[in-house]
């Protein structure tokens, strides 16, 4: 698997010496992707648009990706859809920072993949479905049940009470 370090490590050293405006596009396009220490994805792809401001530079960043997932009610295996935007600024100094504290360092280098995966896992549905309508497992015969709920003919005698089943019929033959 690749792993986020070769392919979400962008080299922007060359946007700090540009006039305020400049700006680069970089575009993403990985079949599969692990991003540490939990992320595993397909079709991964997205951009990022970088641009010099005063205070740093701004990513403006799509990213679009599918990962594997279980849905909820039946079990079975499903490729879940992922898509986030974000936008965050990486400031050349403490005292130009945002929010999120983010500096750029001093190699020119900036790893997506932190910040991807973040945004990425803020997307995963907590109650993942392989379909709305999906029914679940059997309850009876604990299968999944598809696009139609299983019909079961369910004995709605207690176990416990057996013996005493038997006594009566018994008794009822006699």
């Amino acid at each position: 698997m690749i792993q986020s370090r070769q392919s979400l490590r962008l080299n922007v050293g060359f946007l700090i010496h540009q006039s305020v405006g400049s700006s680069r596009d970089f575009y993403f396009e990985q079949p599969t992707l692990f991003i540490e220490p939990d992320l595993h994805l397909q079709d991964f792809n997205g951009n990022a648009k970088i641009s010099r401001t005063p205070q740093g530079l701004l990513l403006q960043v799509s990213l679009q990706a599918f990962m594997q997932d279980e849905c909820v009610r039946c079990l079975s295996t499903l490729n879940q859809r992922l898509s986030t935007e974000f936008t965050e600024l990486f400031a050349f100094s403490e005292r130009s920072t945002s929010e999120s504290e983010l500096i750029l360092p001093e190699d020119g280098y900036i790893d997506l993949g932190p910040l991807a995966r973040e945004y990425l896992m803020l997307e995963i549905p907590i109650n993942p479905l392989c379909q709305p309508e999906c029914h679940g497992m059997c309850a009876v015969c604990g299968e999944p049940q598809g696009d139609q709920a299983h019909s079961h003919e369910v004995d709605s005698s207690d176990p416990r009470l057996a013996v005493l089943k038997t006594l009566l019929d018994n008794q009822a033959m006699e």
